[in-house]
């Protein structure tokens, strides 16, 4: 079932990394209160389109802090292969393990089947206000698109 805007989104609990410190676990619950939160799903670390989102949001990080917002990558792969894409790219936001694909599966983020791999996250992004009210969702079935960043800083802006 696909978490729509309006409904509040599942409390989970995963490994983060940001590249510099060991995993640790993240709760979103947790991580609420403050302001916005962006979850940027994304398929695979090191892949061109992921990584080209991911730096996105590295090199735009500054107006989503302007915004109180916090930006959070999010894939299937282990925290040691997200912790080397987070050192090797440089990021400045933490990356989530949902390698039990707990989360892709409760915000209906996931591909049953993609190029005979079962169980990777869709390209998604999904904005939350303070109290983890989905303000924004946009889930695609193409892992080559990207999505649109204006659209998604926007709904950051309206959500504060």
């Amino acid at each position: 079932m696909a978490l729509e805007v309006g409904q509040k989104a599942p409390d989970f609990t995963v490994p983060s990394v940001d590249g510099t410190n060991p995993p640790a676990p993240l709760t979103l619950s947790k991580e609420l209160g403050q302001g916005p939160i962006v979850l940027a799903f994304f398929p695979f670390a090191f892949t061109s389109v992921c990584t080209t989102e991911m730096c996105h949001f590295r090199d735009n990080l500054a107006q989503y802090n302007q915004l109180n917002a916090k930006v959070f990558g999010i894939s299937v792969d282990s925290p040691a292969t997200l912790n080397k894409f987070a050192q090797e790219q440089k990021f400045n936001f933490k990356l989530l393990s949902d390698f039990n694909k707990e989360i892709i599966q409760k915000f209906g983020a996931m591909h049953e089947n993609l190029g005979g791999l079962k169980g990777v996250a869709k390209r998604s992004v999904f904005v939350l206000d303070k109290n983890g009210t989905v303000k924004y969702r946009w889930v695609s079935e193409d892992p080559k698109q990207l999505p649109d960043f204006n659209a998604v800083k926007n709904a950051v802006e309206s959500a504060k």
